[in-house]
């Protein structure tokens, strides 16, 4: 059973300027949720400790993806791609 992947309009966009080879790696990484979304083995993902269940994966050494998981619709939704810089920057943006 896998999981139906969404991703949000400014990620999206995002995605779209970056040059083809990142641009694949983040498709095919994000594409790669629908069937593990959750935190084990590889250590890309992690369940990150906010008010919410946020999840981060990183995409090779320039990436972070940050996503949900809603298990009762069956759905992983990207929030936001971002170079890994600015991705802990976000995390406090996202605690609220």
């Amino acid at each position: 059973m896998s999981f139906n992947v969404v991703i949000n309009r400014i990620a999206l966009a995002y995605l779209s300027v970056l040059p083809e080879k990142s641009h694949q790696l983040i498709k095919a990484k994000c594409h790669a949720l629908a069937e593990d979304p959750f935190p084990g083995q590889g250590g890309d993902k992690e369940l990150l400790h906010l008010e919410f269940k946020l999840y981060r994966m990183h995409v090779g050494r320039s990436f972070t993806v940050f996503y949900q998981i809603c298990e009762r619709d069956m759905l992983v939704k990207i929030l936001e791609i971002t170079t890994i810089d600015k991705a802990h920057k976000l995390y406090k943006h996202f605690q609220g």
